[in-house]
Formats: C-alpha cells, structure tokens, sequence
C-alpha cells in the first residue's frame, strides 16, 4: 500500500532566499532603466522641440526682405559713376568708335553685383529671447523634404542644436563649395534639420538665399555615404562652378551622409 505524505511547512533554502533576493534586484533596476529610458526620450523630444522654435524665430528675426531694402541692391538714386574711373584698354586690333553709354551701364551693373555681393557677405544678427545673438549668412531650403532653416556663420556643438551652419566654402551663392552641416535626430517623423536628406534624389532642388536677398536653385546630383574621416566632399575645386554639400551624421556618428548639388542653369 502507498502512502502520500502532506506536508503544509515549505522549507526555504539559503540559495532560495538569495535568488529571490536578487529577482527583486533585477526588477527594481528594470523599472528604473525603463523610467530613465522614457525620461531621455521626453527631454530629448523637448530639446529638439526646442532648437526647432529657436531655429524659426532665427528665420523671423533675421528678415531678409528688410535687409535687402535698407543694404541690398541699390536703387537708380545710389548708382552713379561721378567718383569711379571707367579703364578702357585697347589693343591693335580695336575698330570702331567707343560705346560709352554701355560702358557706363556695364560699370553700373557691375558697381550693383560688387555691392550685392558685400552685403551678401555680412551676416545678419539675431538676439533670442534667453540673449544669445546668432549671426546667419544665408536661408536652405528644400522643397522636397518641407524644411526650411537659417544657415548660421560659424559652427559648433551648440550652434548645430539650433540651426544649420556652415563648415567650409566660399561665402553663399558664389563660386566654390559651400558645405553646411545639420544634425540627424534619426527619428524621420520628426523631419527635423538634416534627419531626412537621404531621402533626395539627383535632380531635386536646394534653394539656397544669402543675405542680399538673392537666390539659387542647386540641382542634386549625388547622394553618398562616406566615413566620418573622409573629408573629400569639402574640396573647393569645383572647376568654376557654383556648388553646395549637405552634411550629415549616420550609422550613429561612424559615418556621413553627403549630398551634392550643382547650381541649377
């Protein structure tokens, strides 16, 4: 005959108490990881959130329709050759009388391209609310992706959390390769800065304005990855064209996306 024994007292080992002892352990640091994982994600929204309304009340604040006005192109009523001296240099083979009504409009236009270009030159200054000043010398935007933002004069860590910014190149619109850098926050939905660059394809556009006021449409013409030690996309040799390369983070900092552009005839 077979007898069942019932016992009622559970006897805990050692070695039980010490597993429970550390699955208590794990789940406190569980919950805890997890709360600081939900934290990071709603600060970093907010930061981003953040640099994004700093970076359009940049765009507000630096008003290029006013810079053009009081600094840009110059009226009839400023132009005049009274004060220059007009060279003409002749060679053997000149024929012909002199034109010197188209030398004097040849040196108008030329006295409005010199002017547009120093104004173009000159960053334009903004104060934010919290009393930093952000100097901006041109406006990307890119049709395509619904973005648009200041290009500020100079760059750094912080600067890069605002706006886009300059890195290398020759002053906006002119000839050479004007590089601007913008950060990547990887969440595409977001569309912030330069996350979603990878996204064009050649022949979309890049209109690039400076401070004068004036504009260029840049045509992509090659969307590449590189790594982050290949600094070859900022070479200025550029054949005598007008130029422009956005650069990015990818791969988490191990690599860069590069988009060139062409200026569009």
């Amino acid at each position: 005959m077979i007898q069942i024994l019932v016992c009622d007292k559970v006897y805990v080992t050692p070695e039980m108490r010490r597993k429970k002892f550390l699955y208590k352990i794990y789940f406190i640091l569980s919950i805890l990881l997890i709360i600081s994982l939900c934290s990071y994600y709603i600060y970093a929204d907010y930061d981003r959130n953040k640099s994004e309304q700093v970076s359009q009340e940049i765009l507000e604040g630096i008003d290029i329709a006013t810079n053009i006005e009081n600094r840009g192109e110059p009226t009839e009523e400023r132009v005049t050759i009274e004060d220059n001296v007009i060279v003409v240099i002749l060679n053997d083979k000149s024929e012909g009388e002199i034109d010197v009504e188209e030398l004097v409009a040849t040196a108008q236009e030329q006295i409005k391209e010199n002017e547009k270009k120093d104004v173009a030159a000159i960053p334009k200054m903004y104060k934010a609310k919290d009393g930093t000043e952000y100097y901006t010398i041109a406006v990307i935007e890119i049709p395509k992706l619904n973005i648009k933002y200041p290009v500020l004069s100079t760059w750094n860590d912080e600067l890069l959390k605002k706006a886009t910014c300059k890195y290398k190149g020759p002053d906006p619109n002119e000839i050479g390769n004007f590089v601007i850098i913008g950060h990547n926050y990887r969440d595409e939905s977001k569309n912030a800065f330069f996350t979603n660059i990878h996204k064009l394809n050649p022949l979309d556009i890049i209109v690039l304005t400076d401070m004068s006021g004036r504009t260029v449409e840049y045509s992509v013409y090659s969307n590449t990855v590189i790594k982050d030690n290949d600094f070859s996309c900022v070479d200025q040799s550029t054949d005598g064209k007008k130029e422009l390369t956005l650069l990015t983070c990818y791969n988490y900092g191990k690599d860069r996306t590069v988009i060139k552009a062409i200026e569009r005839k």
